[in-house]
């Protein structure tokens, strides 16, 4: 079943309903039911849980929890481009990565939008927390290679589990924000358009049509954000304040620490641990505290993330820290929806100070912890193992502020310490809880002693005994201790010293119940447990949780009390409903007057206060909407309110749960021998005690049936199915205080036995109770029958026994071999039960009974089938036994198998006192006597169903796709037909292969059933295989579990006066715009006088198209008849598809709407509504129409459905069934109940029809006896047809390769014909364009499954397949729809829509009169066509191909052939010309789609005219254009270089100009060199030749991917012409200046002046007139060139004059021009200034400019250097000459 995951998605009936956290899945995960109470299976819900007084609470029936299940996920994601991407001339990768995995997609060169239309597919098979925390993060990284990383431009993330909340597990061409995560002061780095899907195992996604993408240009509109979130996201920082921990677990074997002591003698605590926080992606840590059991961090983390953020749980795990490996101690998710609101009053997240307890595997060390996966989160934890105190807070932050740090890196810093009292004042609780039955202790557990332990947190384990922190309990100072000792419920409690705690029972034998189950000898002394523990005293937050959990339990059995009336037909399910609405009203306001009552405690943090505010707000909301609602209840509208109430129940159900905790919850444990083999956990709120009875938790001092179970994965699947051990517990928890009431709530008459003596003996608890009183019950079971057992045998049947469990005893029904719908019809008597209390109350409040199911094996144990519960009706020795209550009626109860219905069982249970006579005074047992069955008595007549005898008719038609059986195949099949105990076998088939059909039609039989509808019973077909000496095989089998559809009911008299002569004109002639069909589909009945009008197509298509926009559009040419093909046709009709989705939805969120005001407006006048919604619909209805009136021209339309056609129409099973035959076991999974693919055997094909034998059955003319309710069907003898299947395209393919692409074909088998079209596969495509038709010669019945699948060519190896769809031809061909060839919207004999039928529709007419015994077609005067009573009217007249006029009546027979629906007695719709879209499933994937196909059947008879050539439906060819771009001039481009010589700011211009996608072909201008000005001269060409498909706007692109591409993979790619501006350098890389990316469809126009050439024209586009170059085809004007500056806005950095020419193919051949400015059709050379010789004529200029300005300094340093040079150098040179002289003294 598809409800592992999906908690909000179904209402349970137990205990805990559907929550709508996915941690907290497991509570909601039994009993069925659903919001749709058609879906309801019929067994009761009722049964479990009626009068209930207040000493059981109701027992929960789930045997499994569901959170740590595996499933299987699939998540995709397409990249479609890129915009605005901030950056200069990148070359963009996206990299799309999920937990681990990455995948990039290909690189595109120089571009800031980058278009890729890349898809991924990422598969997982995790546990759903897994999946649904995991981030999904789309990052754009510039230049990546192999060689380098590439730098990252942006990245957004969100989690998976985000996407799995929104409508349809989708967003869909949605644009994401891109962020730095380095520097959050940035702002928007660019935006990805992409779609995101997530799809669990089971789940359908509807893909919204691919149709000509519009562009979605409107990024803030459809940002990816769910609803609700605001498009402007501020940065935010979190921080989470991590202070201590206590109660960890004691770690490590005892020998490792004896080993240490022994060694080095240290013996600390042996654990160190520190806190690790997940948020976003981003993990903190705190610091390790060393070798300590109570650490103290006051820590805090801070993450920086965008607020609100699109990752719902932040995970905070305690771990150890291990020099090999560390382990999760314990892991707790902060949900942070629970924690902010984002209404206008609400909050941001904030918590705590406070606790939050962590749970996971057991207490004891192990060294190999088998349950080690609960600590890490996965799973219901089974003890608790550590409490953590922490808070977390956050603030938005100032981008703009200097002091905020930019990058996002995790912060960790200290805070200071929190004082004790922050988290509320420490109390003693007290936990008191008595076992009053345990029974059903699995058998494996029976030789040992067992006993019982009671823990609430790191209290009562017995391992953790050393370390009970005493000082807990300590009184800070006397007057606290004061204060409690006069506390007013304290007076006659005097305090009791030091009690011990008793947490465990004393351990005891099991003994004997049956050869399965064993249970405890308790009698009448019951053993009890109880504990004194410390904890914070937070009540108020249980309290206010457990007053909604109240209130909506009460919701809950309300609404599926109004469900089962409804179910059952009782009449007036509205008055419950209004009483359900009433209490709800009542108890929201209850709600108000009480929460607010102790607010000013001590530890009340921010998110109590409000929690209050927003709790106090919605539930006076939803009283006000119950109350309005309340008055709104009808008849008419019960199931409408009743979804609306579920509604208010999920709110409720979300409300309740409390995000700060306090005390941690109970744990039950079964020890056997010391070993711990099973658990309960029990929720602290569930048995807290409050003074006021709202409060109280709804098991507190109530006795509970707890299950136990197996711990962690092993209580997966069947082996934790079989029950541990049931206990009948009682509990009570409250302030020690408080203690006086605590036995209130037991079952009256024991006494206390108290511990032996010592002081304090009067108020100390007692140990054990000792029942003085007990009652002597005799049990009657009436067993009736089960049905929709699961198969538990390799035949796909069970031989299925009951086995009884009530008290201490059991029994067992009879076996009955081979059914899943066994009729016991059996009595079991349970004699001498003895329970213990008071009379009155076990008569309001009897124990349960168990019911299991078993499939009894020859070999081996009886293998389990589910379980089922209920309670008895009970009747006290001085009762009368009589009506109401006596004797029971039988009722449905629903079977469970592990946490899945499976089956349900009709019983009745009734529990009789044995009074002082004994028993004679219990009512006689008086079944029916004739009955030969031994000792087993039948169910007695006051309790079995009255029964009345029906007549069934079975038409048996044949058998299709047997497989193999044992390794032999089916030869001789026949058909038993079963039900209550009679059944009737068809004829046997002689040759399987060469005839599968039944040669004798109809069979009859008549059989006792119940006279009410709902007992019936199932009815089963089995085929079997007769073998050689008179073997039998069973082949396969299934069973009719409704029999309603299949009853008969003989045609009202009202509707035979079809006969009255009145003419009913249906379709009248006058010309009427097509779109107001809409508006007239009347209802016809047989007297009314309706018209209903068709427009004349062939006037109404002549309207000239209106022009659009004050005349700015050249008038659009009529369309011309030859350029139209079956493509035009095909994307019209996807066009009217969109629209019409568009405004279907538009109608929907106006109901919504509505219902909301309706709500609001309080109370309405009940007539009112209506009237409204008209209007509105009215209103939508005119924007539709006028959509479609300015749309293009009229062109006949096919119906495109986005879904399979038979899902339309019912499988097409007008009267031809199909029922699917199961042969094995039922899977092992959860999803047993879903029909396992691989377990259908075939299919059996024929229909039923059942009758009450005493109607007289009016007999019509020509009644054929043999054929009996059966008339007027074909024979079923062999036909021969022609089919041709059309393929269109398929989309969304899965990636079949490694590059993420696929190569895909089409492959088709039909029998035994198999067609492979592997030469045209299409290279890496996943939405490849095929169209395609195949024709087939088949024969029916042999040949009648046909298969489309898709195949993926690989060079090597064996193909792969990706999906395959089949579909079922005969009951295709047999319908009385007629979907062998859909009727065209008009005749026409030549052209686009040519008719394709070989039957014109005048033959086709006639037929259907013939065959339907209508009186008629006559044809009349003036386009006037009679059938029975029925006349329409259509054109006469036909234009051939040259134009000639003739008369027809075709027109006419079309038309009522269109309107056949209009028809009394036999009329239908008729199936139109179409196109379905099916989904493509992969046999290895069950309920995954692998992608779509869109195509259509056509089946034709070969016995009649032949059929025509097939439509040709093969892809458009590309047409060739080629576009001439002229760059005439540039203008105020900006200067980039300083010159050399003369200092001036100057650029050496360039232009580059390329088509999107062809990159490689770009082509540059000569360079203009040393502008001053900005402005440069080209006059020069480019030339760029294209294919392109107008229909699409794209241009085709064939190339090779890479070197390695073995062919040409196709593109498409949107036409944009890209110019760029560049400065050359001679010798560094050349400069990007600036850009313009022109869509050649939508361009602005360009300016005339380079004046009027602004930067308008590219950020305000919206304003601007637009052309497209493909009306225009010629153009010439300015457009600027823009660039981003440092802040990311758009500058505008230059301006350029081009001229855009786009020719055909055709034309450029005519006029051919080079490029450049070569030949032919040379351009001019351009006139520059001749600057490149500028500095030689001014040269002193130059000079001046070179050494005054540009190198000043450097001319000033040459001097000096060579002025100190030449002093040198004289110094040098006359310094000898100096030297003699002196020393000569000269």
């Amino acid at each position: 079943m598809p409800r592992k995951h999906r908690g909000n998605k179904e209402d349970k009936n137990g205990d805990e309903a559907a929550i709508l956290e996915t941690e907290d899945l497991e509570q909601g995960m039994f009993m069925g039911g659903g919001p749709d109470p058609d879906t309801i299976s019929l067994a009761s819900v009722t049964a479990v849980c009626t009068n209930v007084s207040n000493k059981r609470s109701k027992p929960d029936i789930r045997m499994e929890p569901s959170s740590g299940r595996l499933g299987d996920y699939q998540v995709s994601v397409t990249v479609i481009e890129a915009r605005q991407l901030v950056g200069l001339n990148m070359d963009p990768v996206v990299c799309v990565e999920i937990g681990e995995d990455k995948k990039y997609t290909s690189m595109k060169e120089s571009t800031n939008c980058p278009y890729y239309n890349e898809y991924f597919v990422f598969d997982f098979h995790v546990p759903p927390d897994v999946m649904f925390d995991k981030i999904l993060k789309l990052s754009v990284i510039h230049s990546k290679n192999l060689l380098r990383s590439g730098t990252l431009v942006g990245s957004f993330k969100l989690d998976v589990g985000t996407i799995y909340t929104q409508p349809e597990h989708q967003f869909y061409h949605k644009w994401a924000l891109l962020s730095d995560p380095e520097d959050i002061t940035a702002g928007c780095k660019g935006y990805i358009k992409c779609d995101v899907a997530v799809v669990a195992k089971g789940d359908s996604v509807k893909t919204p049509h691919k149709s000509n993408e519009q562009d979605e240009d409107d990024i803030e509109g459809n940002l990816l954000l769910p609803e609700g979130v605001p498009a402007e996201r501020q940065w935010a920082r979190y921080y989470v304040k991590i202070y201590k921990a206590e109660g960890l677990p004691r770690m490590n074997a005892s020998v490792l620490t004896n080993m240490k002591k022994a060694f080095i003698g240290e013996n600390k605590d042996l654990v160190d641990p520190y806190v690790l926080v997940q948020f976003a992606g981003q993990k903190g840590k705190t610091s390790i505290q060393k070798s300590n059991y109570e650490p103290i961090w006051n820590e805090q983390i801070a993450f920086t993330e965008m607020f609100p953020p699109l990752c719902k749980r932040m995970k905070l795990q305690l771990r150890d820290s291990d020099k090999v490996n560390d382990v999760a101690i314990g892991t707790h998710y902060i949900d942070l929806r629970m924690i902010s609101n984002d209404a206008d009053e609400g909050f941001l997240p904030t918590l705590g100070p406070a606790w939050v307890n962590m749970y996971g595997s057991t207490r004891n060390f192990s060294l190999m912890d088998e349950y080690q996966e609960l600590n890490d989160g996965l799973g219901e934890g089974a003890s608790f193992r550590a409490r953590l105190l922490i808070s977390l807070g956050m603030e938005i932050l100032d981008t703009a502020s200097p002091e905020v740090t930019c990058s996002t890196e995790v912060q960790v810093e200290q805070v200071p310490n929190i004082s004790e009292s922050s988290t509320g004042k420490v109390e003693e609780f007290f936990l008191f809880g008595t076992f009053l039955e345990a029974t059903m202790i699995d058998r494996n557990n029976g030789d040992k002693p067992i006993n019982f332990e009671v823990t609430i947190g790191y209290y009562g384990n017995e391992a953790d005994t050393v370390i009970q922190p005493k000082q807990k309990g300590r009184r800070s100072d006397g007057e606290d201790s004061e204060l409690i000792h006069n506390s007013s419920d304290d007076e006659e409690m005097e305090y009791d010293g030091d009690m011990t705690s008793v947490s465990c029972t004393p351990p005891m034998k099991p003994v004997i119940t049956d050869r399965n189950y064993f249970h405890l000898p308790y009698f009448e002394r019951k053993p009890c447990i109880y504990i004194k523990s410390y904890w914070q005293d937070q009540r108020r937050r249980l309290y206010n949780a457990n007053i909604i959990d109240n209130l909506a339990d009460k919701l809950e059995d309300g609404l599926n009390d109004v469900q089962e009336i409804i179910k059952t037909e009782k009449a007036f399910p509205e008055r419950r409903l209004r009483g359900v609405l009433e209490e709800l009203s009542q108890g929201c306001s209850q709600f108000i007057s009480l929460a607010n009552k102790d607010s000013n405690q001590t530890g009340r943090t921010r998110l109590d206060r409000e929690r209050l505010k927003l709790l106090m707000a919605e539930m006076e909301s939803i009283g006000q909407q119950a109350k309005v609602m309340r008055t709104q209840v009808k008849k008419s509208t019960v199931r409408d309110k009743i979804k609306l109430a579920q509604n208010f129940l999920q709110k409720l159900r979300f409300m309740a749960d409390e995000p700060q905790h306090s005390v941690p919850d109970v744990f039950i444990w079964m020890i056997s021998n010391g070993r711990r083999i099973a658990y309960a956990r029990v929720p602290a709120k569930d048995i807290l005690h409050s003074g006021v009875e709202e409060e109280m938790g709804k098991d507190c001092g109530k006795v509970k049936t707890l299950f136990l179970r197996i711990p962690g994965k092993k209580g997966f699947g069947p082996a934790g199915w079989t029950v541990q051990a049931k206990v009948e517990l009682y509990l009570w928890l409250g302030l020690n205080r408080q203690r006086k009431d605590y036995l209130i709530g037991l079952p009256n008459g024991f006494e206390e036995n108290k511990l032996s003596k010592g002081p304090g003996m009067a108020v100390s608890p007692p140990i054990s109770l000792t029942y003085m009183m007990k009652q002597i019950f005799q049990l009657r079971v009436h067993m009736y029958q089960a049905r929709s057992l699961y198969a538990a045998d390799s035949t796909g049947l069970s031989d299925p026994f009951t086995r009884v469990f009530f008290s201490t005893q059991s029994q067992v029904t009879e076996i009955l071999p081979e059914t899943l719908c066994p009729t016991w019809d059996q009595l079991l008597v349970f004699e001498n039960v003895e329970l213990f209390g008071e009379a009155t109350e076990l008569r309001d409040d009897p124990p349960i009974i168990v019911l299991e199911i078993y499939d009894q094996d020859t070999v081996g144990k009886a293998e389990f089938m589910g379980r089922s519960f209920a309670k008895p009706i009970v009747k006290m020795a001085d009762e009368h036994y009589g009506p109401p209550r006596f004797p029971p009626q039988l009722e449905y109860y629903q079977i469970y198998r592990g946490n899945c219905t499976a089956g349900e069982m009709l019983a009745a249970f009734e529990l009789l006192q044995i009074g002082p006579n004994g028993k004679a005074d219990l009512p006689p047992i008086d079944g029916p006597t004739d009955m030969d069955r031994g000792p087993i008595l039948p169910v007695p007549m006051g309790i079995r169903p009255v029964l009345s005898k029906y007549r069934i008719e079975v038409l048996f038609w044949g058998l299709r796709d047997l497989k193999r059986v044992n390794l032999a195949q089916v030869d001789r099949p026949r058909v038993d037909i079963e039900c209550a105990g009679k059944g009737i076998q068809s004829a046997l088939i002689n040759d399987y292969k060469k005839n599968p059909n039944f040669t004798t039609l109809v069979k009859s039989f008549e059989v006792d059933l119940p006279e009410n509808e709902l007992l019936h019973p199932p009815l089963n077909i089995r085929v079997v295989d007769c073998r050689a000496f008179g073997r039998y095989t069973l082949v396969g089998s299934t069973a009719v579990t409704n029999l309603r559809k299949f009853i008969y009911k003989s045609s009202d008299k009202q509707t035979n006066n079809w006969n009255t002569t009145d003419e009913i004109v249906v379709v009248s002639m006058e010309t009427e715009d097509k779109v107001k069909k809409m508006e007239t589909v009347v209802k016809l009945d047989g007297s009314s006088d309706a018209v209903i009008k068709v427009e004349d197509d062939e006037k109404g298509g002549k309207k000239k198209k209106r022009k659009k926009g004050g005349g700015e559009e050249p008038e659009e040419d009529e369309l011309d008849e030859s350029t139209l093909d079956w493509w035009s046709k095909y994307f019209a009709s996807i066009e009217t598809l969109t629209e019409a989705l568009k405004a279907q939805e538009a109608t929907m969120s106006d109901t919504e709407e509505k219902e909301d005001m309706d709500i609001a407006d309080g109370e309405i006048n009940p007539d009112e509504p209506r009237v409204k919604s008209t209007k509105k619909r009215g209103k939508k209805k005119k924007q539709v129409h006028d959509l479609s009136e300015k749309k293009k021209p009229k062109i006949d339309e096919l119906k495109v459905y986005p879904k399979e056609l038979e899902s339309e129409y019912d499988n097409f099973e007008d009267w031809l069934h199909t029922f699917l035959l199961f042969r094995g076991k039922g899977g092992e999974d959860e999803d047993h109940n879903m029909t396992d693919e691989d377990r259908i055997i075939g299919k059996f094909k024929g229909s039923l029809c059942m009758y009450k034998v005493a109607d007289d059955m009016s007999r019509e003319m020509g009644y054929d006896g043999n054929m009996g309710m059966f008339q007027n069907i074909p024979t079923n003898d062999a036909v021969n047809v022609l089919v041709r299947v059309y393929v269109i395209r398929a989309t969304d393919l899965h990636p079949a390769d490694i590059n993420g692409k696929a190569d895909p074909y089409i492959a088709i088998k039909l029998g035994k014909t198999e067609i492979k079209d592997k030469e045209n596969y299409l290279s890496k495509q996943l939405n490849p364009l095929f169209g395609k038709s195949f024709d087939i010669e088949a024969t029916f019945p042999m040949d009648s499954t046909l298969t489309v699948s898709i195949y993926d060519w690989d060079l090597v190896g064996t193909d792969d397949l990706i999906g395959e769809t089949k579909l079922d031809l005969e009951n295709r061909y047999y319908s009385k729809h007629r979907p062998i060839c859909g009727l065209s919207q008009n005749y026409s004999i030549h052209g686009y829509n040519i008719w394709r039928d070989p039957l014109k529709p005048t033959q086709i007419l006639a037929k259907l009169c013939k065959d339907g015994k209508v009186d008629g077609p006559h044809y009349g005067p003036g386009g006037r066509v009679k059938l029975a009573n029925r006349v329409f009217m259509a054109p006469t007249e036909i234009e051939d191909e040259n134009g000639l006029k003739k008369q027809t009546d075709e027109h006419l027979a079309l038309t009522a052939l269109k309107h056949w629906e209009h028809i009394p007695r036999v009329g239908c719709k008729l199936i139109n010309e179409h196109v379905e879209t099916r989904p493509l499933l992969h046999p290895d994937k069950p309920g995954l789609e692998q992608g779509r196909i869109e195509m259509w059947v056509d089946i034709f008879p070969k016995d009649i005219t032949p059929a025509g050539p097939a439509l040709d439906i093969s892809p458009r060819k590309p047409k060739k254009f080629e576009l001439r771009v002229i760059i005439w001039n540039t203008d105020e481009v900006v200067l980039e270089d300083d010159d050399i010589f003369t200092g001036e700011k100057s650029s050496d211009i360039f232009v580059r100009g390329w088509l999107k996608g062809q990159q490689e072909d770009k082509q540059d201008t000569d360079v203009h060199y040393h502008s001053i000005t900005g402005e440069g001269n080209f006059n020069w060409r480019y030339i760029y030749p294209f294919d392109y498909l107008m229909a699409e706007e794209k241009i085709v692109i064939s190339k090779k991917e890479s070197m390695f591409a073995w062919d040409e993979t196709e593109y498409k790619i949107p036409a944009r012409l890209n110019l760029q501006v560049w400065d050359a350098d001679h010798f560094s890389a050349d400069d990007f200046l600036g850009a313009i990316e022109l869509d050649l469809n939508r361009f602005p126009r360009g300016a005339k002046t380079p004046k009027q050439c602004t930067l308008e024209m590219v950020t305000n586009e919206g304003d601007m007139p637009m052309v497209s170059i493909f009306k225009q085809k010629r153009i010439k004007g300015w457009w600027p060139f823009v660039a981003r500056d440092e802040n990311d806005e758009f500058e505008l950095t230059g301006k350029v004059e081009a001229e855009l020419h786009l020719l055909t193919g055709e034309e450029a051949d005519k006029s051919p021009a080079g490029d450049g400015r070569n030949e032919p059709d040379q351009l001019e050379k351009p006139n520059r200034p001749d600057t490149s010789l500028l500095w030689f004529l001014t040269p002193y200029k130059a000079i001046k400019n070179l050494i005054c300005n540009q190198y000043k300094w450097l001319t000033i340093k040459i001097l000096t250097a060579l002025l100190l040079l030449a002093i040198l150098a004289i110094f040098l040179y006359s310094m000898p000459g100096y030297m003699v002289k002196k020393m000569l003294g000269a």
